[in-house]
């Protein structure tokens, strides 16, 4: 609103004068909206990074787990120190998981009288299709479900197949992702698991 003040002869007009209250409390309630954003972009920030490093691949020492396999044996990782581990990540539903399950299970085969231990953990799979996988490559290592993706999450796991070589004191040597195909690379990595 306009106010009209008349002094003497002439007549001056004054702008209106908005309460300083109201523009006070605009700017508090603005500061409190960029507040607020702060921190919600904040604790999403602190999520993510949280997040990225517990699913970061293992390295160094191998996280300890316990699976029970299809046939029921319950087999843990702390009870094979001393031995070479490798330990393979697989699905039914995985094509190259296939692509290396003859040579994983011929591997196997020649080596476990020479205290090299296989474990395959089968990942995000149904039963049925798991023991059909096993039985069409003839899979005689022990295998078992990775309940609950418990194994795969301490892992830090991307995807199947990948293959954790671990050596006798519990220590991943090597990390493969994807499928082992060649047999001269299958011995080169277990040369460096080997008791």
């Amino acid at each position: 609103m306009t106010e009209m003040t008349t002094a003497g002869p002439e007549t001056v007009t004054t702008p209106p004068v908005e309460a300083p209250s109201n523009k006070r409390s605009v700017r508090m309630w603005q500061a409190l909206f960029v507040l607020i954003l702060l921190g919600f972009v904040g604790l999403l920030a602190a999520r993510l990074i949280q997040t990225n490093e517990s699913e970061q691949r293992a390295s160094g020492e191998a996280p300890p787990f316990t699976f029970t396999t299809f046939e029921g044996e319950t087999i843990s990782l702390t009870d094979l120190k001393g031995q070479g581990v490798v330990l393979n990540f697989w699905a039914s539903w995985c094509d190259p998981c296939r692509d290396e399950a003859a040579l994983l299970e011929a591997t196997w085969r020649r080596e476990q009288g020479n205290g090299i231990v296989f474990l395959g953990l089968d990942y995000l799979d149904q039963e049925p299709a798991a023991k059909a996988y096993l039985a069409e490559f003839d899979i005689t290592y022990p295998n078992g479900p990775d309940l609950q993706s418990a194994a795969a999450r301490r892992y830090g796991i991307k995807g199947v197949p990948e293959t954790f070589f671990i050596d006798g004191e519990g220590n991943i040597q090597e990390i493969v992702i994807g499928p082992i195909v060649s047999e001269s690379r299958m011995d080169e990595l277990l040369n460096k698991i080997r008791p």
